[in-house]
């Protein structure tokens, strides 16, 4: 009989333990399954070594609704919050207790976008760098274009004097700490993808030598207008000009080699030799003026089949394209001088 009544109390124990863990699962579970109680999207950064109870602890401050301590004891047991990685995240109103720690476990990090926008400079690009969120940048480069190409021939293995024209336009995600040096060896390597391949593909007996060259036209292409219906006739003027031995007469080139320009552009300016003054100059400049989109690169590529020789702004945008210099002062005249 008293073992019997052993055999019974043991058994009561034994239920008695399961529903006290069943119970406590149930609860725990309830706990990490709970919603964060955000009503909009915000960001969270955690630093190396930071403890669950304080990230808990954050997110209250950023407007949560947690019980700190039930979260985080139901979260040591259940979700294993000790191995979670630095860095950014972004939390939703739909995320749960347990969405936080899967995202920092596996890290799911928030991804930054910055857009390098095509017909920019390599100087330009670099301002946007320095200023994008949580990109590193170094500061022995900021400012210093000559140390910042001598930093990416290093990386690339490549000995290019400039790196002007040789970066693909695109916008480029990243997550937080990331190398603003490595974004342009991404934007580096699509470019020479996107121009070798449509190098190969270009129509023949183009007035180009290298691809190089072609990529110094595409970025003209892409100073001169923006419009892709336009692309292939700009590129059919001076592809015509370097056919016949007639100079380019470029603004954008021109714009490019005078330093420090403050938008004015003036007959001095015209007048005076330099390396990117195509009215003075013989052929195309010696580097690319800007970054060219690939519309710019295939119209360089694939000129339109055109007798033209000039064109001049409308006004509106668009262009106005001439057969002969006496047809082209007529447009200059009545677009440029108001001249009916």
């Amino acid at each position: 009989m008293v073992f019997k009544r052993i055999i019974q109390f043991i058994a009561g124990l034994i239920l008695l333990l399961t529903l006290l863990t069943f119970g406590l699962f149930w609860y725990g579970s309830q706990q990490l399954h709970q919603s964060l109680g955000f009503t909009a999207p915000i960001q969270i950064e955690v630093q190396r070594g930071m403890h669950a109870r304080t990230i808990l602890h954050h997110l209250n401050q950023q407007g949560a609704t947690l019980n700190v301590t039930s979260v985080y004891l139901a979260s040591r047991v259940l979700a294993n919050p000790q191995r979670i990685q630095a860095g950014v995240y972004e939390l939703t109103p739909s995320d749960t207790v347990a969405d936080l720690w899967r995202k920092l476990r596996h890290g799911e990090q928030y991804v930054f976008r910055v857009a390098l926008i095509e017909g920019r400079t390599l100087a330009e690009w670099v301002e946007v760098l320095e200023n994008s969120d949580h990109l590193l940048w170094p500061d022995e480069l900021r400012g210093n274009t000559a140390q910042l190409q001598q930093r990416l021939n290093e990386r690339l293995g490549t000995q290019h004097a400039s790196f002007e024209g040789l970066l693909y336009p695109d916008t480029y995600g990243y997550t937080a700490n990331t190398q603003g040096l490595d974004l342009l060896v991404t934007a580096y390597r699509r470019m020479n993808q996107e121009l070798e391949q449509i190098w190969q593909q270009r129509e023949a007996d183009l007035p180009y030598a290298t691809s190089y060259e072609l990529l110094i036209m595409a970025s003209i292409i892409e100073k001169e207008t923006g419009l892709d219906g336009e692309r292939g006739k700009v590129s059919s003027v001076f592809v015509n000009r370097l056919r016949t031995g007639m100079r380019l007469q470029s603004d954008p080139t021109t714009i490019y080699g005078i330093p420090n320009f403050d938008g004015n552009l003036t007959r001095a300016h015209l007048r005076e030799l330099t390396a990117y003054n195509t009215y003075r100059i013989d052929g195309l400049p010696p580097t690319p003026i800007a970054m060219p989109s690939r519309q710019s690169l295939v119209a360089a590529a694939h000129p339109e089949q055109t007798d033209y020789f000039y064109f001049v702004a409308d006004g509106t945008g668009k262009h106005v394209f001439s057969r002969t210099l006496a047809e082209h002062n007529r447009a200059v005249n009545r677009y440029q001088r108001n001249q009916r």
